[in-house]
């Protein structure tokens, strides 16, 4: 039967998909070309999202910027899914108790396989006898919605939201009948129409059918000219009604109801012609998802089936006799059930949402449909009611309310919400002329710890820290997490600037206090930023940025302090963006962009080994900006891969440069940052760079700091392992400024430590550091690892390092980082090959 069919029979594969960052008009001109229904929003190969045409409703079209903001915010989220081998009956049942349109096919994966909509049950669900033998009349909306053709798209949308209608009749003098409907208003979403009247925007001619026509014919009409909604005309030729699938499958709903009458009117007869019917009828009963229940005329129960048993908690003994007031939760007066009652008494039926409570006492929310069964006479002899459990729907959508106004890890409020109070706070306080703060928070060398740690370790830093801050507010003040490492709080009623400096320095000395998290103690320091209203800004953004940057200078001056803002730092800021831009056009360009070298001597023979690649920027209006500036700004602002990218390539390019001129140049190490390092595709570019500028093996090599390895050094193996299979040599650049973990030198395949340069510097002058290097050295002589000492500067220190096992020596002493045309003059014409 076509009810056993699994959905991926009839289900669409043709995914219509997008990202999260793709614009709301872009996404609707593919959907208005491909005719589709849904657009389906992936990231990651995950669904986080689906944009359907029923959501083209409520664009404001009234504002052009609407139809450009990303899709991520507008979409609804989370995806309803099915499995692709759930039958297509089961399916329908989804569609009508969730009130859904579409629902994603996955497989057991979770992997989308296609769409299944409310049109393909039409199509699908062998509804064919009943669309034969129902009129038009039967299955149509009976009040279609009505709109002159001189109103604004917005105002016709508008009136399609709250009126319940997914299409509208447009009415314009001297024109014939028009239609709009939810697939038109997709594709001005694309198109972007402006003003315009919907009497010049509607689809003409209106398409119609009689009331008396089969509904066979009025599918195949819908089928055969690809529309979605048909007129409907009484014998006077007049509108009276619209038409479409999804009226059609309301109808077969409404049918089957009324088979169940039919087939409980007739039971007796059924027991004397068929006991193999009976026991057909019981199993479907039976196995139904849906509790039912069967009572007489007063509501007296006859009959229960196993889903109710299940979901109520009450046996078919405990039930039989009692009426369904026994699950009463309390929570509805006596109006609802009076007009629960009117709408039986005069229409059959009544559907609707109702609190209920199980035997256990816990309550439930189910969608209830009570339907009267009368006998030939008009009667009522019976009611039939059925009823779906809906609580854990109710439960996921105040989870979704939930996770978009609070950080899920602290509970706190999000920005969101953030600015919804400080909106409200802000008017209160112009209103009673009093002052407010806004304080921006952020934990200094946090990085360290969820590097050296891990993140598990770092989420409960986060959570003690949002406990102790809580601690130390008043209740009507307001703490919120912005992200990452970073919080808000908004402080209302301020009388004096005072005040605000005592809660900072009470927020600053809690987090200063040591934390204890996983059996580990230790300490992390926060910087503070104060901006005043309205002292500082009137806007929400503008106390907010100007906290921002007073914690950024506390930052700069010190860190575990804080700050008032000052309007010189809206300088700084403005340099700061400007300069962040120009890095962009320059990692876009590549103008700008150079590589400097420095060479890495053997200490004992004095032979050159390598070199270390630096990248420099000239900008026309900044001059040469250092790297200690553009470096960090690049890992900010998510800028550091193409630069590493176009790092790597000019270095690929020199080296190709000096083979071509018959020079013979060292190894260069090129440094990668953790993005860098953790791209799935990152063995990949290296083995594309040396195929593509003719590199022989092992031509570069990568330093890495150690604290992107500590995390995660088990899932580094696979890479690391990857580029030495390439020939290429690993170093751990700055070693022992970190979180050190010794153990995972042995088991990472890399070739070389680098000691970082405070150790070097400190030789002679430090027994700690004389102390490390010695401990360093020794342990990589034991692994075979080389040994690179930075920063050597004087000849003492390279005196001093003779006692070492060191094998490299890197630092001004040696060589400055030049250009490359200088590094080639000084270092490898002494190498040029002679034919």
């Amino acid at each position: 039967m076509t009810h056993e069919l699994p959905v991926e029979r009839i289900m669409h594969t043709g995914l219509l998909t997008c990202t999260p960052q793709t614009p709301l008009c872009e996404a609707a001109a593919r959907m208005a070309e491909r005719r589709c229904s849904s657009m389906l929003v992936m990231q990651g190969g995950q669904a986080v999202g689906i944009w359907t045409e029923h959501d083209s409703l409520f664009v404001d079209f009234a504002d052009p910027e609407a139809v450009q903001c990303p899709i991520e915010r507008v979409m609804n989220r989370p995806v309803a899914t099915i499995h692709q081998a759930t039958p297509v009956g089961e399916a329908a049942l989804r569609f009508t108790t969730e009130r859904r349109r579409h629902l994603l096919v996955v497989d057991d994966a979770g992997t989308p396989q296609g769409i299944l909509s409310q049109s393909d049950m039409v199509l699908n669900q062998g509804l064919e006898p009943y669309l034969r033998l129902r009129e038009v009349g039967g299955a149509m909306r009976s009040r279609p919605l009505l709109l002159q053709g001189e109103l604004t798209l917005n105002e016709a949308a508008q009136h399609m939201r709250r009126s319940g209608c997914d299409a509208a009749v447009v009415i314009s003098p001297c024109q014939p009948l028009g239609i709009l409907t939810e697939r038109d208003l997709v594709r001005f979403v694309a198109r972007r129409p402006g003003a315009t009247a919907i009497g010049e925007l509607a689809s003409r001619p209106l398409l119609t059918v009689r009331v008396e026509d089969a509904l066979i014919h009025a599918r195949d009409l819908l089928i055969d000219q690809r529309v979605r909604h048909l007129g409907v005309l009484d014998s006077q030729g007049e509108v009276v009604g619209l038409l479409g699938f999804q009226d059609m499958l309301a109808g077969a709903e409404h049918l089957y109801l009324e088979d169940l009458r039919e087939a409980l009117e007739q039971r007796d007869q059924a027991l004397a012609q068929s006991r193999r019917n009976l026991q057909l009828a019981e199993r479907v009963i039976d196995s139904s998802l849906e509790g039912i229940i069967i009572t007489d005329a007063q509501t007296r129960i006859e009959f229960v089936n196993p889903a109710f048993i299940h979901m109520t908690g009450y046996s078919l003994e405990e039930a039989v006799g009692r009426t369904p007031a026994m699950l009463s939760s309390g929570r509805h007066g006596a109006e609802f059930y009076r007009d629960m009652w009117r709408a039986l008494q005069e229409h059959g039926y009544w559907r609707g949402e109702i609190w209920n409570r199980r035997k256990g006492g816990q309550l439930y929310l189910e969608l209830l449909t009570i339907t009267a069964i009368r006998n030939e006479q008009g009667e009522i002899t019976n009611f039939a009611a059925l009823f779906t459990d809906i609580t854990h729907i109710r439960e996921n959508e105040e989870q979704v309310r939930r996770l978009a106004y609070y950080d899920p890890l602290t509970r706190l409020p999000n920005r969101r919400l953030l600015e919804d109070r400080l909106e409200l706070a802000i008017r209160h306080a112009h209103r009673h002329r009093q002052r407010l703060a806004v304080i921006f928070l952020d934990l200094d060398h946090f990085k360290q710890v969820n590097d050296a740690l891990g993140h598990a370790v770092g989420d409960e830093l986060l959570l003690k820290v949002s406990q102790r801050l809580r601690a130390h507010l008043r209740e009507d003040d307001t703490l919120a997490r912005q992200g990452g490492d970073e919080f808000i709080v908004l402080v209302n009623e301020v009388e004096e600037v005072e005040e605000v400096m005592r809660v900072a320095h009470r927020l600053v000395d809690s987090v200063s206090a040591p934390f204890e998290v996983g059996g580990q103690v230790f300490r992390v320091g926060c910087s503070l930023g104060i901006s005043l209203y309205p002292d500082d800004g009137a806007e929400v953004e503008t106390l907010v940025r100007n906290a921002d940057a007073a914690m950024y200078r506390a930052k700069q001056e010190g860190r575990n302090t804080f700050r008032l803002f000052r309007p010189e730092m809206h300088q700084q800021e403005h340099r700061r963006l400007e300069l962040e831009t120009a890095l962009r056009n320059t990692a876009e360009t590549g103008e700008g962009l150079a590589v400097h070298y420095q060479p890495l001597f053997d200490r004992d023979s004095g032979e050159l080994q390598g070199a270390e690649a630096l990248l420099r920027w000239h900008h026309p209006q900044f001059g040469q900006v250092s790297p200690a500036d553009f470096i960090p700004l690049a890992e900010r602002s998510g800028l550091i891969l193409p630069l590493g990218e176009r790092l790597m390539h000019l270095v690929a390019g020199q080296l190709r440069d000096w083979l071509a001129d018959g020079l013979t140049p060292p190894r260069i190490a090129v440094n990668l940052s953790a993005r860098q390092f953790w791209q799935s595709d990152l063995v990949a570019q290296v083995q594309e760079l040396y195929a593509a500028y003719g590199l022989p093996p092992g031509q570069i090599g990568f330093e890495l700091t150690e604290s992107l390895l500590l995390d995660k050094h088990q899932q580094a193996i696979h890479t690391l392992q990857a580029l030495r299979e390439l020939d290429c040599f690993i170093a751990i650049d700055d070693f022992g400024t970190g979180y050190s973990s010794l153990s995972y030198l042995q088991e990472l395949p890399v070739t070389t430590l680098k000691i970082d340069r405070s150790f070097i510097q400190k030789l002679g002058e430090s027994r700690g550091s004389a102390a490390i290097v010695a401990a360093v050295t020794g342990l990589a002589k034991e692994l075979g690892l080389r040994v690179v000492a930075e920063g050597v500067e004087t000849e003492a220190q390279l005196a001093a390092l003779s006692r070492y096992h060191v094998t490299l020596i890197q630092g001004y002493l040696t060589g400055h980082p030049v250009d490359a045309e200088t590094f080639a003059n000084h270092y490898l014409d002494t190498q040029r090959v002679h034919a």
